[in-house]
């Protein structure tokens, strides 16, 4: 299948977990009814951005994967045909919790999930505390509408991240995300912040010949203001759709898989990468 239509769901902050999968629920079958065939919701979509202080009472907030969260979701994908990318508190084990993304095919079936590999640290954004980083690699799945690869948040700014999944054969990569303005920086720092989330982005989307599609939060989280401006960019890294700051809102988007293949063909990265120089990337900084 060479065409495809995305659905990238920019939800917002609820008062309960029940509330908020009902909500999210609704703009998943508006997301069908608008002809969206790969449905993504945002980071840990189904509760409130938490991390914004450490308190381990919120670790309450996890739970298992598969669970509960994704045997109903896979009812709705199983009815709408659809595939769902659905971002939760993983509760692995006895204290040990990750931020995992699961991947539900159009019958309904758990195709498998991706833990986020890389965990900020920053004010406003207390990840350590909370995440352990991923140990299941770099992950890509044959969904019914296409061959995706999943990465969260944090991910967008490491281009080996988004290299090795396009390497595994991903025509799309997802990146559900809650990133937002601090009040303290938002004057200062807020639209030199938005340009380089969406430069990097961007650059991925051109190195590997691919589409990427960048699924934010909006609202408000303590003293965070999520930016919105869910995208989706082409191979060429142009913004073909692009959700508003403030709104919660679906954002549908059409994307041709033919067009991973011809700009391959006319811009050959992969071809033309020189592997047998690369291996001083495995150390950490060129100092010795």
């Amino acid at each position: 299948m060479s065409i495809v239509t995305l659905g990238l769901i920019q939800g917002t902050t609820f008062a309960s977990q029940a509330e908020s999968l009902a909500r999210h629920e609704a703009l998943i079958r508006d997301a069908a009814g608008k002809g969206a065939q790969i449905i993504c919701l945002q980071e840990l979509f189904n509760i409130p951005y938490f991390c914004t202080r450490q308190d381990t009472a919120l670790f309450d907030l996890a739970e298992p994967m598969p669970g509960p969260t994704t045997d109903r979701l896979a009812v709705l994908a199983k009815e709408l045909g659809v595939v769902i990318i659905v971002p939760l508190f993983e509760k692995r084990g006895p204290g040990l919790y990750h931020n995992t993304v699961a991947v539900l095919d159009a019958d309904g079936s758990f195709l498998g999930k991706y833990r986020k590999m890389h965990i900020p640290q920053d004010p406003g954004f207390e990840e350590k505390f909370y995440f352990t980083p991923g140990d299941l690699g770099y992950k890509v799945w044959d969904t019914k509408f296409g061959r995706i690869g999943v990465l969260i948040c944090w991910d967008q700014w490491y281009p080996e991240a988004a290299r090795l999944t396009a390497l595994a054969g991903a025509q799309i990569l997802f990146y559900p995300t809650a990133i937002g303005w601090l009040s303290s920086e938002k004057a200062e720092l807020g639209s030199a912040q938005h340009c380089a989330w969406e430069t990097v982005q961007r650059g991925h989307a051109v190195a590997n010949g691919c589409y990427v599609a960048a699924v934010n939060r909006t609202g408000f989280q303590d003293d965070t203001e999520f930016w919105g401006q869910s995208f989706v960019a082409n191979p060429y890294g142009e913004i073909v759709a692009k959700g508003s700051v403030e709104h919660e809102e679906v954002v549908i988007v059409t994307c041709n898989l033919q067009a991973v293949e011809d700009f391959r063909r006319i811009w050959p990265f992969f071809r033309d990468r020189r592997i047998d120089t690369y291996a001083p990337l495995t150390k950490r900084y060129l100092d010795e």
